[in-house]
Order: structure tokens, then sequence, then C-alpha cells
């Protein structure tokens, strides 16, 4: 199953690793927000493994969970469009806000139906999801239930092969950074390129991301991966999943003035913030040639209300 244009490119960003403290020849940018279905991002990867087992299992409805700003859910409507599966996300919430906007918008615009699960936290949105497959086959719909933000080990397969591609595209690459959030994106691509060349930066939607990673991982490679030898930066993940932490709209800014690339503030921006980190402490070196992956999530900027708010506000006016 084909859902995008591969490999996504590569870009050089002289400016940004001058900036950050790096050689201009030392940093890149793996651009896989330029996967193109429903506005682009990482979770297409994931999905091409995933509804392809859903169409050999003769689903014909997608069910899966996330947040009113969801990437994945956004990612799993515009999939389930483009290969005539009906989809349901299932969303903390009470309903649908008067003025949608960021991915929530394009949620309706891809038809997709929500169900809201009030106030429940994400283990017990895991067990809605379950109970609206149920209810679904009560109705005679064969659902396929799609896991929290496409990642387990078949999921995780899609950035196996991200690796191989960042490995043919920069042969000599040393240091991976990636944000952390479900732990399929780092699963995979520490399946291709190993522990110690993945830095995963904790976005704090897990309790405990690098267990989760290291046991999809161990799947996709059919051998043990130990958590602790996982490359984990906790520092970026602030106060809360979702909630601006300052690193990162600082890294937002850096980004976006120097190489004219716009990140989210969930995701990307705090795998920029990590990354900041990570060269000023000297976990990432001048010399070594680095990979920063945009996982993608533009939408989810606009639908950010203090981001968009306190990034506004630094616009410039003419005198």
């Amino acid at each position: 199953m084909t859902l995008a244009a591969w490999p996504t490119p590569m870009e050089a960003a002289p400016r940004l690793a001058e900036a950050i403290g790096l050689a201009p020849g030392d940093l890149w940018i793996k651009r896989d927000d330029l996967t193109g279905l429903g506005g682009g991002g990482n979770k297409v990867r994931k999905l091409e493994w995933l509804i392809a087992d859903a169409l050999r299992c003769g689903a014909d409805t997608l069910v899966t969970t996330g947040g009113p700003q969801s990437n994945h859910a956004r990612l799993t409507a515009a999939a389930g469009a483009r290969t005539g599966l009906d989809v349901v996300l299932v969303m903390p919430g009470s309903g649908r806000p008067d003025r949608p906007a960021g991915n929530l918008l394009l949620d309706a615009a891809l038809a997709a139906r929500i169900v809201w699960a009030g106030d429940a936290a994400p283990a017990e949105l895991a067990g809605q999801a379950e109970k609206t497959c149920a209810e679904l086959r009560g109705e005679g719909a064969v659902p396929y239930l799609v896991p929290f933000g496409g990642s387990g080990a078949l999921g995780a397969r899609g950035y196996r092969e991200a690796g191989e591609e960042i490995l043919a595209q920069r042969p000599d690459v040393r240091h991976v950074v990636t944000a952390l959030g479900s732990g399929g994106t780092m699963a995979g691509l520490v399946a291709a390129l190993g522990a110690d060349r993945v830095l995963g930066v904790d976005v704090g939607a897990l309790p405990d991301p690098a267990a989760v990673a290291a046991a999809f991982a161990s799947d996709v490679t059919g051998g043990e991966v130990m958590a602790d030898r996982l490359r984990v930066r906790r520092d970026q993940a602030g106060q809360a999943y979702g909630v601006l932490h300052e690193p990162v709209l600082e890294a937002i800014s850096t980004v976006a003035r120097t190489e004219g690339v716009v990140l989210d503030p969930v995701y990307t921006g705090r795998a920029a913030a990590g990354l900041i980190a990570a060269v000023r402490d000297g976990d990432i070196r001048r010399g070594q040639r680095t990979v920063l992956l945009h996982t993608g999530g533009l939408p989810g900027l606009f639908g950010h209300a203090e981001a968009a708010d306190r990034i506004g506000r630094t616009l410039r006016s003419s005198p």
C-alpha cells in the first residue's frame, strides 16, 4: 500500500547549523512533513502498513484515538478517504467546538466521524475505542482498530524503511534526532540505524516512552532491544503534553528564521529544542553529521491557541 511519494527530501540546513553551534555542513533536515497525503506528516509511513493490513482483514471502517489536534487522527482520516474506508476518531472532550481549527478542521473536511469521550484519560480512550468497534460490529460494519499514533510492531516497519532511506541519502549520518511520542517512529529508526545513532526527544505523550519504543523495536528486529540502551532526552516535555514549553518556542523561531522551515509546537518543535540542547551539552558535537527528522504537524500550529498567540505577538510591522 503506497500513500505517498518516497523518498522524502533530505535538505541541508547550514544556517540553522551555525546558529546552534554546528559547522554548516553538519546538519540536514529529513522532510517527512512533505509526504503529501492529508497535509503530510510521519504517520503516513505507519499507515501504509496498517491500511494494507486493514484491507487484508476485509475492514470497511478505521477506528483510532487521539486528541483534537492529533496529526495521527487527521492522517488516518485522510488515509481512509484515499482508500474508501470510513473513519471514526475517538477523542477526549465534550463535543465539537464552535469554530474548529487546525487538525480538527481538516478531520471534518476529510469526513471523519468523531466520538467524544468526555474527560477520558489516554488509557480510557483505548477502552472507548474498543467499545466503539463493538458498536460498529453490532451495526454490521467491519472495524479495524488503528493503535494510538499508529505505533506498534507493524507501523514501526514504516520507520525502519525511513531509516534505510536516511542511510541511502546520508551514509555518514551519526545522529538522527526525532520526537518521541507513541514510540513507533523511534522504534523503526532504531531497528534500521541502531540505538546509538537515534536520539529521541520525549514529548510527554506516554509515562515511559523508552520502554514502549524498545518493545516495538524488539518486535521489528526479532532481537531484544533494551530500553536503557536507547538515547532519550526528557528535558523538553515541559509541564505536560501539548503545553507550550519556552525552549520549544525558541526552537520554532530559530528554525523558521534560519531555514524557512516551520515546525509544530508539540512534536518537531520539541525535537528541535532537544537538538539544540544536545549540541549545547556536548551530546552532539561539531563535525558529526546530524539529521533532524521533521515529522510534520503544521496544521496543529493553527489549532494551538497559545502558540498562535505567542508567535503572533512577534509579528513585525513597518514603521
